[in-house]
Parts: structure tokens; sequence; C-alpha cells
């Protein structure tokens, strides 16, 4: 009879090991560059946040000024260094031939490791409106023309003539 000896064998031979070892490897790189992304888009991201705020801060401006007065001052643009990257901020005012409507474009640009971004808000504003404007000139020259003819005659017009008939 013959026997076949067995080995017990204790652990894990070589080629188990390495192809842990490299399912390991494999999984922490996966990890890593996944997390590497994360980051660089949460930093994009808050750059985004802050071009926005630069905006909304514009709007503000606009808001208070008033849109005819910020149309006088013409194209303007300017630059926030207080933030890192260095933000440049330019706005365009369009009269759209529709009685005191603007488009209003407002453009945010950054530049972050050799690359550039921007965000680009466009929104329609209303201004004093020409019809309004007219009207008040049309209801002060009939203010001017009813004090001139009630000043000269002492009947007015109201009083018509008051024959005896």
């Amino acid at each position: 009879m013959m026997v076949l000896s067995r080995r017990k064998t204790k652990g894990f031979n070589l080629v188990e090991t390495v192809v842990a070892s490299v399912v390991l490897s494999a999984t922490a790189l996966v990890v890593i560059a996944s997390s590497t992304m994360s980051m660089s888009l949460t930093k994009l991201n808050r750059q985004y946040e802050m071009a926005g705020s630069i905006i909304d801060k514009q709007f503000c401006l606009i808001d208070f000024i008033g849109i005819d007065g910020f149309v006088d001052m013409g194209e303007l643009s300017g630059e926030v260094a207080e933030f890192e990257p260095g933000y440049y901020w330019e706005i365009e005012t369009e009269y759209q031939d529709i009685d005191s409507l603007y488009l209003v474009t407002i453009t945010v640009s950054w530049i972050d490791r050799g690359r550039p971004y921007s965000l680009t808000v466009d929104t329609m504003l209303d201004g004093m409106s020409t019809y309004i404007e007219l009207e008040e000139e049309a209801g002060e020259e009939m203010d001017s023309d009813t004090t001139e003819s009630s000043g000269g005659s002492s009947g007015g017009s109201l009083g018509g003539s008051s024959g005896g008939r």
C-alpha cells in the first residue's frame, strides 16, 4: 500500500502573496486618485462660488446705483486681488430696443494652474421708462398750460357763457 504523504502547509505560498499585494496596491491607488480628484474639484467649486459671489456684489452695486446711472458709466471692469487666484470681472450693458430694457452681462474670469476659467451671467434689467418720462413731461406741460389759461380770464374754463337764456 502506497501512502502519499501530504504536507500540511501553514501560511500562504508566494503566488497568493503577490496576487494579494497587487490587489491591495490597485485598491490603494484608486482610493488615492479619487481622493485627489475630489479635493481638486472641491477647490474648483470654491472658485466658482467666489466668482458667483463677486457677480452678486456687482448686481447689488447696479441695484444701488440704478441701471440708468450704471449705463451712463459705460463698460466697467476690475480686479479682485484679495482672493486667490486673482479674479477679473467685466460688466457689459446693451439696450434692447424695448422701452428701458437692458441686457446686462457680467463675466468673472480667473486662471488656476495655467488654465483659464470663467463664469458669465446674463440678465435683463428694467431702467426708468422713457414712456413715464414722456408722461411726466406732458403732465408738466399740461399744468403750465392750465396755469396760463386760468390766469387771464375771469370766467375760467368751467364758467362757460352765462347768458340769460
